[in-house]
């Protein structure tokens, strides 16, 4: 700060303009806890058409911070230069209309003109984030009055800018979203930034604008009840749907941020549609005599497609699920046929926490099927979590697990490193271009199917069971699995760069 006479305050005004110490506390709180509403639902918002990956959410953060730099810097400067009294009430109203319609505009921009989703996604960020971050400095200016109670106005205002930061990110986190659909969020937030800037008009300078910025959020409410990629459902992780097969009548797929995550049959538990089901059930049916039952704990739920087809072939089979979001366990109860009695417990927690609470060796099966977006989420690739499922199989144990890669698999290959660093036998299922046994074809990438045991499996039976199942895919283990891994790094707690290995393939694609 100069000490400049520019500030209305400091030309001897004798009032703040109407703006007392708690108003320009409930200013600021206010805004800066908008911006980081703003910052995490726009990630939510774009998950079904970018991934939930550490790549999207680097760049909603990036643009976010962006916002926040160029705001208070712009809106310092220009403070300067205009009575602040004119500035805060639009601030809010655009902000406001903005954030209203945020909703409508990437989703219809996501279905009809997806080549500009990252520009319209950075401007709906960019412009309400620079604009409540604006608000900070603007206040700062009006409740100066001079140079003695800089450091007392300017560390008041920054820590409760602060503290309202924090409680918009806690709100967020852990109430709104679990309440309220993403839309609603956002709408909900352009209502409260219009008002607030009515409130501001009417006591600085009357009601200027605000009548024109409510209809722009009223149409920002109207836009969202047309607009497309609406979600049956939105949980705490995804916006999900359940999708009837026009071809089987109890046919229901499950599809999370528009990726096709599980297929079940409500009346056929045996039927497997997707491709890698039908691998795994084929290696499991390999792997242990007919009709046992065995206790089997799976790392990720979707739609429990394995788990009812365990509880149909193998009468007496306990499955543990651990399934991280609520939702989605709702929707299989709900929507899926889930019903009480079929041998599955379904517990929301994170796969590797409920790895730990398992007692060792008390496993015959472990199944690998969590994903986040596109990928697994990285901290159920180590070597750590794979010894924490080593410790829980019994001797004759066996790990099955999904992966999905594409380009150089270089993902794949890495956690096929990191199996081979924790168990004594591994193998891994797939296209036979895909897992080097075809090396004249070009890499397509999808599905793959690991396999990992400290006993030996019958590799001839797994490969019966899979072309009984018509899948075409191959096994590859020993001196090949070995060569196809090359020198992919293992991955542990401490290096696990799934997010950057992975090659993720288009959100209209299926799993």
């Amino acid at each position: 700060m100069t000490g400049s006479s520019s500030s209305p305050a400091a030309e001897g005004t004798p009032h703040h303009d109407g703006l007392g110490p708690r108003t320009a506390a409930v200013l600021v709180f206010g805004s800066s806890a908008a911006v980081l509403v703003v910052e995490i639902v726009a990630l939510r918002l774009l998950a079904p058409y970018l991934g939930l990956t550490l790549e999207t959410s680097t760049m909603v953060i990036g643009i976010a911070l962006t916002a926040i730099a160029v705001g208070s810097w712009m809106g310092g400067r220009i403070a300067d230069q205009v009575d602040p009294r004119r500035l805060i009430g639009p601030s809010l109203g655009v902000s406001g209309a903005v954030v209203a319609l945020t909703p409508a505009v990437l989703r219809s921009t996501a279905e009809w003109a997806p080549a500009i989703l990252l520009l319209i996604a950075s401007l709906t960020i960019l412009v309400p984030g620079a604009l409540l971050s604006a608000v900070t400095p603007i206040v700062t200016k009006l409740r100066l009055t001079s140079l003695a109670e800089t450091g007392t106005v300017v560390g008041r205002l920054s820590g409760v800018g602060t503290v309202g930061a924090i409680v918009g990110t806690v709100l967020t986190g852990f109430v709104l979203v679990s309440r309220l659909p993403i839309s609603g969020i956002l709408i909900g937030l352009g209502t409260l930034l219009v008002a607030g800037a009515g409130l501001v008009e009417w006591r600085t300078r009357g009601w200027s604008g605000t009548p024109a910025l409510t209809l722009v959020v009223v149409a920002g409410g109207l836009a969202v009840m047309v607009a497309p990629g609406g979600c049956d459902t939105e949980t705490r992780y995804h916006c999900a749907r359940v999708v009837a097969d026009p071809d089987r009548d109890s046919g229901r797929t499950l599809v999370l941020d528009g990726l096709r995550h599980s297929y079940v049959d409500v009346d056929d538990p045996t039927f497997l549609e997707f491709e890698y089901v039908r691998a795994i059930a084929s290696v499991v049916d390999a792997a242990f005599p007919e009709g046992e039952p065995l206790a089997a704990h799976h790392v990720g739920g979707g739609g429990l497609t394995l788990p009812r087809y365990l509880a149909a072939t193998r009468p007496g089979t306990r499955s543990l699920v651990s399934e991280i979001d609520s939702g989605v366990v709702r929707i299989d109860r709900d929507h899926l046929g889930l019903r009480p009695g079929a041998g599955i417990d379904v517990r929301v927690e994170d796969g590797r926490l409920g790895l730990r609470r398992l007692d060792a060796g008390s496993r015959d099966l472990v199944v690998g099927d969590a994903f986040g977006g596109v990928s697994v989420p990285w901290h159920l690739t180590t070597v750590e979590a794979m010894t924490d499922v080593r410790r829980v199989l019994d001797e004759d144990g066996l790990y099955v697990a999904n992966l999905i890669d594409h380009g150089g698999l270089a993902f794949a290959r890495a956690e096929a490193a990191t199996l081979s660093e924790t168990f004594e036998h591994v193998a891994l299922v797939g296209e036979p271009t895909d897992i080097g046994l075809d090396p004249t074809a070009t890499v397509q990438g999808g599905n793959l199917v690991v396999i990992a045991s400290d006993r030996p499996v019958d590799l001839r039976a797994m490969q019966e069971a899979l072309d009984a199942r018509q899948t075409g895919w191959k096994i590859s283990t020993g001196d090949d699995l070995t060569s196809w891994i090359g020198d992919a790094r293992p991955l542990t707690d401490d290096y696990a760069p799934v997010d950057q290995l992975l090659q993720p393939y288009s959100p209209q694609s299926s799993r």
